[in-house]
């Protein structure tokens, strides 16, 4: 389970640089104070949202995770699924593929209920 963990932390933070990969032809901007807003192009604002997305159910997922390790529960499978499914979800939310977008989104929140079914 420590190892799917390490993997959820490594996606989040690959979708938190790939917004700022996405713009390095707005350098000046990315390493400013940000004080002012710059024009995003569609893929980096779909890139953005995505990582917001993953930022409101990681906690979820970690806290299920160490709950999982220290409860000795085996969620690995269900564990496996909701981060395959986070990497759809983030894989179709940049390229602009909304419906198996939102069935990775379910696909997700499946793998949390199913996890938290375990711990019970």
């Amino acid at each position: 389970m420590l190892e799917l963990i390490l993997c959820a932390i490594a996606l989040a933070l690959v979708q938190i640089f790939a917004m700022p990969a996405l713009n390095l032809h707005q350098m000046k901007y990315l390493l400013s104070n940000r004080d002012t807003e710059v024009e995003l192009s569609a893929v980096a604002k779909r890139v953005q949202r995505a990582a917001k997305n993953l930022q409101e159910s990681l906690p979820i997922f970690l806290t299920l995770a160490l709950l999982s390790i220290h409860y000795q529960v085996d969620n690995s499978d269900p564990a496996i699924g909701w981060l395959l499914c986070r990497l759809a979800h983030f894989l179709c939310y940049t390229l602009g593929i909304t419906m198996l977008r939102s069935v990775a989104f379910v696909g997700s929140l499946i793998g949390l209920g199913v996890m938290a079914l375990a711990l019970l």
